[in-house]
């Protein structure tokens, strides 16, 4: 373009100014060269001018003057992502109307870029703030000559250069956040809180010497929430007030009348399982008397501690608890002035009874602190007069050995039957004496018989886990059944804690399409633990603590600490009892084996029972499907092998109410059986035992549920052992009986070295 065509155009008005007439592309202005500002000066021609602007250049920075308005910069924005995203092939692009929509931006004059290397970016000068304050720019401005030339020259370097692609922009970064100073190794290391948590496990370890392993803490939360909220009801005392005057006035009339009448009936009754008051001396007075105003005392101590409105249930319960039993202390019946049975004794020994007494008290002592175990129970020792069903020990490892048990029929059933023993208790509870042992007995119902024995754990053991349990005990059993009898399914028989180890075991299993079970029964075990009974009085964060702290100062738990809890829990019939016969009467209680086996009790590993009582008494996961083998949850409902289910009336430790829930958590056909008895003894009932009876019923797979009080009533007792319909329900549910198996390699005879450690 010649020189006055030149002039023509930039003196030709068109509306726009110089910033609106340049490319969107042309983000950046090039830093000014000699040359250029030679070619701006007035009087002077600008040189290569249009070979120049062929080239590519850089964009200067731009300044903003006072009074100016700044580019928008959410109109900025997309213009820039626009020309970096260009195809590098693009056509150069022609200035529209869109781009004048750009705020004016004055652009100092560029040099040219040499066409062998790639210009670098360049960092944009801050704009100053367009305020009226601001100082004026010390850039000396351009002249008109430059101002009307260098829109010219930016318009020629838009069109002829490179796709902007190649020229990336700089964009501000934002300054990051400061960032907190990283923590030291000291800080992130584990086994510090872990030493300021020993500090409260030793005290509370420390404490439970004096405290007989009972948690101060869990007994005042008890007491202060029951007194509390006792104090704050003024109708519950009001209604206390009413009752006790009632009963008071019923024992006043009843004395009268019983003085009249000897024969007037008692104004109350004991509670069912109370023998206290069973002697026929208890019904003449002034003795009945005694009696009469003790029962009446401990029915309105229970008034007193129940239904005190805001009082949460566990409290209640242990307040009731410990009630109870200060008040059980001072019962007539261990009074030797008011119990009739120890005058007659005394009156009959001329007073030796009680130098009798006082000898089985020194002896039980001395056997206490030696570490003996009770007067008697020599003479029911494991493999001589208890646990004398011949078998072999065929496997063994850390913590189990497997007895398989020498057939004594023709023909066995091909299932073979694996019997899993709580831990908390020696096997042979299962195996007492030969007319008592229920693995006597179904050995000679045609049944192949293996029985896990467990090891007494020591200190040694602390860290095995449950899960251990489940690994080397049930599982490890399975898989050395299987090599004695290979591709056969096996009857899973599991008692007490036994029990819910191996729900545990078969619902993993069910998880992962093990299919090696053929059938399922509990005996007095629990799979919720939501109603676990009176052991639920120990079972809270406070009690759990403080025996944590105990079991990790040890190792364990000891026998004599769970043998005190299970006394507690039947105070009147182990301890009260016991105390009147033997130290009061001067007569020793006879020993049979199912008391000796109670007196050989074993040890629990400190993080096994943690985890146990934790994990399923007090968070309850088994139930709730919370519960986890390997990282994976485990649920019930997946069990789909039958299921036959035994509770026991009276049982303590695992309430029948409780073991019935099987039905709420299972999706297989149940079959439960309610046998009278408690814990033990109702389990242990061969079937020439007298007075024992069962209920009994089968729930088929999606069939309606009854609740537990309804189930009772539709079902009448049936005298006998429930021994006999389990058989039958493990025959019916095995193939026709074959010659019987191979015994497996013998380690050593029944019952094994396990079940002789103290």
């Amino acid at each position: 373009m010649g020189k006055k065509a030149q002039k023509r155009e930039s003196a030709k008005p068109s509306g726009k100014s110089p910033a609106q007439a340049t490319s969107p592309e042309t983000v950046k202005a090039a830093p000014v060269s000699s040359e250029a500002k030679a070619a701006t000066t007035p009087g002077k021609t600008p040189r290569k001018a249009a070979t120049d602007a062929s080239k590519p250049v850089e964009a200067a920075p731009q300044k903003q003057t006072s009074g100016k308005r700044p580019a928008s910069a959410k109109q900025a924005a997309p213009k820039a992502a626009a020309s970096q995203s260009a195809p590098a092939a693009a056509a150069p692009a022609k200035a529209t109307p869109a781009a004048s929509a750009a705020a004016p931006v004055e652009a100092e004059p560029v040099t040219p870029a040499p066409e062998a290397t790639k210009p670098a970016p360049v960092e944009p000068k801050p704009a100053p703030s367009p305020s009226a304050d601001a100082a004026p720019s010390p850039v000396k401005q351009p002249t008109p000559a430059a101002k009307a030339t260098a829109p010219a020259q930016t318009a020629a370097a838009a069109v002829t250069a490179p796709p902007p692609a190649a020229l990336p922009a700089t964009v501000p970064q934002p300054t990051p956040a400061p960032q907190p100073i990283p923590a030291t190794a000291s800080e992130t290391d584990p086994l510090g809180a872990e030493v300021f948590q020993a500090f409260d496990r030793m005290r509370a370890a420390n404490l439970s010497h004096v405290t007989a392993g009972i948690s101060p803490g869990a007994l005042a939360t008890a007491y202060f929430d029951w007194a509390f909220h006792l104090a704050s009801a003024p109708g519950k005392q009001m209604e206390l007030g009413v009752k006790a005057a009632r009963k008071w006035r019923r024992l006043a009339a009843w004395l009268w009348s019983s003085a009249m009448d000897p024969e007037t009936p008692p104004v109350i009754a004991p509670l069912p399982g109370d023998r206290r008051f069973a002697h026929e001396a208890w019904s003449k007075p002034p003795f009945n008397q005694f009696a009469q105003a003790f029962l009446l005392q401990q029915q309105w101590l229970h008034n007193v501690t129940t239904d005190v409105p805001g009082v949460t249930q566990h409290s209640e319960n242990v307040v009731s608890f410990v009630a109870k039993q200060m008040l059980d202390m001072l019962s007539p019946s261990n009074n030797p002035l008011t119990n009739p049975e120890v005058i007659a004794r005394t009156l009959a020994t001329g007073g030796m009874n009680f130098l009798e007494g006082w000898k089985n008290l020194a002896e039980d002592q001395a056997r206490i602190a030696t570490g003996r175990p009770p007067v008697g129970t020599e003479d029911f020792q494991p493999g001589q007069t208890v646990a004398v069903t011949p078998g072999k020990v065929i496997y063994r490892n850390h913590l189990i050995e497997l007895i398989q048990y020498s057939p004594t029929t023709d023909k066995v059933h091909p299932e073979p039957v694996l019997i899993v023993p709580a831990w908390i208790m020696k096997y042979y509870i299962l195996d007492l004496s030969p007319e008592n042992s229920l693995i006597k007995w179904l050995v000679g119902q045609g049944h192949t018989v293996f029985v896990i024995s467990w090891r007494n754990p020591d200190a040694s053991d602390r860290d095995l886990e449950m899960d251990d349990y489940r690994q080397m005990g049930v599982m490890a059993a399975l898989d050395a059944i299987g090599e004695v009898q290979p591709d056969r399914q096996v009857h899973g028989v599991g008692y007490c804690l036994g029990g819910t180890l191996l729900s545990i075991a078969a619902a993993a299993m069910a998880g992962q399409g093990d299919d090696r079970l053929a059938s399922m029964t509990l005996l007095a075990a629990q799979v919720d633990f939501t109603e676990p009974g009176e052991l639920a009085l120990f079972i809270d964060p406070s009690q759990l603590h403080f025996l944590d702290s105990m079991m990790w100062s040890r190792g364990y738990l000891s026998a004599d600490q769970m043998a005190g809890a299970f006394q507690l829990l039947r105070s009147n019939d182990l301890i009260g009892s016991r105390v009147v016969r033997e130290y009061l009467m001067g007569e020793r209680s006879p020993m049979f084996d199912l008391m000796a086996w109670n007196a050989d009790s074993t040890r629990m590993p400190w993080r096994m029972h943690s985890e146990y009582l934790r994990r399923l008494y007090l968070e309850n996961q088994l139930s709730s499907g919370r519960f986890t083998v390997d990282g994976k949850t485990v649920l019930l409902q997946n069990i789909r092998v039958p299921v036959f289910a035994v509770a026991t009336e009276r049982d303590h430790v695992a309430p029948w109410e409780s073991v019935y829930k099987i039905h709420q958590f299972s999706d297989c056909e149940v079959t439960f059986a309610l046998t009278s008895g408690g814990h033990n003894a109702g389990i242990v009932t061969p079937p020439d035992h007298p007075r024992r009876h069962y209920r009994l019923a089968t729930r088929k797979r999606g069939a309606p549920l009854l609740s537990e009080q309804a189930w009772m009533d539709r079902h009448e007792p049936v005298q006998g052992s429930w021994w006999l319909p389990w058989q039958a329900w493990l025959a019916s549910r095995s193939s026709t009986p074959v010659a019987p198996p191979a015994m497996g390699a013998a380690i050593c005879d029944a019952p094994g070295s396990y079940v002789h450690q103290k």
